[in-house]
């Protein structure tokens, strides 16, 4: 079986570089698989688990003749990164991305190009609130969508590449414009994890006060919550940063929701409230139907237990 690309590099051995690793390895995909990653720590880790074949302390050397090129990096550092790499990039390679906002990147990396490299975004919808080049696997992306975001005039025939690579890292395909992606994301993603961290933090503060009770009561509501809130904060201080406009006026709409939720509990309005739940519990068993999501008891997640004992096995 050929492989889909000869050289794939990875600028980034976090949880989506390391996973999409594994997920080449599992499919044979590329005949040789490059990284980079600015801790040594963490490429040594990435030859131990092998992840890839060779490792570089600069993200120029593992670009190098690569026929794929992915950021796996956070929102705020491509740019530079790209600035970088970019007088390294082979012609004919095809450059993407992994991030949750897609106007910013395009705006940030459009313009640094070289002539004959094929720039199309993407963002794979899968993770997990693990980081690191230990946390990946190679199913992460399995039933899972990616979005592919092309620039007008991409070549017909990079975008089909792209395409294919990761269907065969076992997602689903969408294409949108950058400026719909962040709309869509800003209220399935970008703003949840928002109101996740808004209410662990109103938590922290409350937990002085009840002095552990918060924790030692904890409901599986707020345990999903600070689910959400244990995701990598850098990556997500890009996010909200660069996808502002999206999110403030997501968080427009929620506020207005809100106060009408509010009217209505203070109000006695019952009707209200039960026209609201039962709605939204059938978007739940939507997302079920989808194959986004499982009913099994805690949505199918492994106790912390089980998590820390398989990573001790690697």
């Amino acid at each position: 079986m050929s492989h889909q690309f000869e050289k794939v590099a990875l600028l980034g051995l976090g949880l989506i570089g390391s996973s999409l690793a594994h997920a080449m390895r599992r499919g044979n995909l590329a005949g040789t698989i490059t990284g980079h990653a600015k801790s040594a720590e963490t490429r040594k880790t990435a030859l131990r688990l092998g992840l890839v074949d060779e490792v570089f302390e600069t993200p120029g050397e593992a670009v190098r003749d690569a026929d794929l090129v992915v950021l796996c990096v956070p929102i705020g550092v491509c740019r530079e990164l790209v600035q970088t790499i970019a007088k390294d990039l082979k012609k004919g390679a095809i450059l993407t991305d992994v991030g949750s906002v897609k106007g910013a990147v395009v705006r940030d990396l459009e313009p640094l190009i070289p002539e004959g490299v094929h720039f199309i975004p993407a963002h794979p919808i899968a993770g997990t609130e693990y980081s690191g080049p230990e946390a990946g696997f190679a199913e992460l992306f399995d039933g899972r969508w990616c979005i592919l975001t092309p620039l007008y005039g991409t070549d017909e025939a990079a975008l089909e590449r792209l395409k294919n690579f990761w269907q065969a890292c076992g997602s689903s395909i969408e294409i949108m414009t950058p400026e719909h992606h962040d709309l869509v994301l800003a209220i399935t993603s970008h703003v949840p994890h928002l109101i996740a961290y808004n209410i662990v933090g109103t938590a922290s503060d409350l937990e002085r006060v009840t002095k552990s009770e918060v924790v030692k009561f904890s409901a599986a509501g707020f345990r999903d919550f600070t689910r959400i809130a244990a995701s990598d904060p850098v990556m997500w201080r890009d996010i909200f940063l660069n996808n502002k406009d999206a999110v403030l006026e997501m968080l427009g709409r929620f506020s207005e929701d809100i106060s009408s939720l509010q009217k209505a509990i203070r109000w006695g309005d019952g009707d209200t409230l039960l026209e609201l739940f039962t709605r939204t519990r059938e978007i739940r068993r939507g997302i079920i139907e989808a194959g986004q999501e499982t009913d099994l008891p805690d949505f199918g997640r492994a106790p912390a237990s089980d998590i820390e004992t398989a990573g001790k096995k690697e």
